[in-house]
């Protein structure tokens, strides 16, 4: 069987590898990208939070996150050992922190809904807070502790994930892809910007907010996913200056801040634009994002500056992913991910491939398949 994976963004890599490592010698893997791990991968944060970014009408996203939270260590101890890389993956909590008396009413709203879904979170006073991470305000109102929640270094991870892909047998084509080839109402193969044809038996379609601009795709085939920008700032430190990931509300604004534990960055984010694809960095962006984490962080104005980044998330219609057969027959899509790529890596690739192989789909991931999107249905997905 020939796969060809279209995107190398990091649910690409995984369902590549994924895919290729349980395929056998009988199945051919090619994953088409011009620049492979870029884009939103090389931008996002990587946290690993599900209990923390809980959003009411949710629930069944919510399991999707925590089933692939609860893959990651497997998943990450996985792609160590076969590659020799380190991810930068911690398990130690997400400190949520409010700056007012109204961000602490919103976090003990959210508290008290994650309680009522039998969500491990811990209530915190400012000054537990503040013995959590000393460089807190010494304003901060309160907080929650999910001890379960994390991060992991994307970039790291990525560039992981594509070894493994290498060693996995998985044949990179550096090159844009431009269209699907379709044969007897069904996907025959991929056209690369070059005029190559890849002949392929199932592509899967990974392109983020690129994904239904392929042409040969018949209408409605891809449901509409969206750009939205999020700009992010980079800092350096030398001294410690942050133990975990840590959310914060700010007057109603959200803000977070993800350490990494062995270079001494601090990541900062991040904004949420509808604004097509644009990925400009703008003044305004960032300093909202500063101005907000001195209200909680006032040492941060001192940090060394690294880098600023813009990228833009795949949103489907629902926010929700669509992992599933599209409605053209060898075309399986893998997209919409939007704030949690890294989050649902290892539970997407274990969907992914088994769809693309026609083995048992899990069940939690059942929910997102396109056909929600189909006229004829209302969306399941948030019930």
């Amino acid at each position: 069987m020939e796969i060809v994976v279209i995107g190398a963004g990091i649910v690409g890599l995984a369902a590549a590898w994924r895919t290729a490592q349980r395929g056998g010698p009988d199945v051919t893997v090619t994953l088409v990208d011009p620049e492979p791990a870029s884009g939103a991968t090389s931008v996002a944060a990587g946290m690993i939070t599900p209990v923390g970014e809980l959003a009411y009408g949710e629930e069944a996203l919510l399991r999707l996150n925590l089933a692939s939270r609860d893959r990651y260590d497997a998943f990450i101890a996985e792609v160590e050992e076969l590659t020799g890389a380190r991810t930068g993956y911690r398990d130690d909590g997400l400190l949520q922190v409010a700056f007012d008396a109204d961000d602490l009413a919103v976090l003990d709203d959210l508290r008290r809904f994650q309680a009522s879904l039998g969500l491990p979170v811990e209530a915190l006073t400012g000054r537990e807070c503040r013995k959590l991470e000393p460089m807190l305000a010494p304003g901060v109102r309160g907080g929650l502790l999910a001890p379960r929640d994390g991060s992991v270094d994307p970039r790291r991870l990525a560039a992981a994930l594509l070894t493994a892909c290498e060693k996995s047998g998985v044949r990179p084509v550096r090159s844009a892809a431009k269209g699907v080839v379709v044969e007897r109402d069904a996907v025959a193969g991929v056209r690369l910007a070059d005029g190559t044809v890849l002949r392929a038996d199932r592509v899967l379609l990974a392109a983020g907010p690129w994904s239904g601009d392929l042409e040969g795709l018949p209408d409605g085939t891809v449901p509409s996913v969206r750009p939205v920008k999020g700009q992010v700032i980079r800092l350096r430190t030398r001294v410690p200056f942050l133990r975990r990931c840590t959310r914060g509300l700010v007057k109603g604004s959200p803000v977070y801040l993800v350490p990494r534990a062995d270079d001494g960055e601090i990541v900062l984010g991040a904004t949420q634009e509808e604004l097509g694809f644009d990925t400009r960095v703008t003044a305004g962006g960032l300093w909202e994002l500063l101005r907000d984490a001195r209200e909680l962080f006032p040492g941060v104005t001192e940090l060394e500056f690294a880098e600023v980044r813009a990228g833009l998330r795949p949103g489907s219609p629902d926010n929700a992913p669509v992992m599933g057969a599209a409605a053209l027959p060898g075309l399986v899509l893998g997209t919409g991910h939007f704030r949690h790529g890294v989050l649902l890596a290892p539970v997407s690739a274990d969907a992914l491939s088994a769809m693309l192989l026609d083995g048992p789909v899990p069940e939690v991931a059942r929910p997102f398949s396109p056909e929600r999107f189909s006229p004829e249905r209302i969306p399941e997905v948030n019930r």
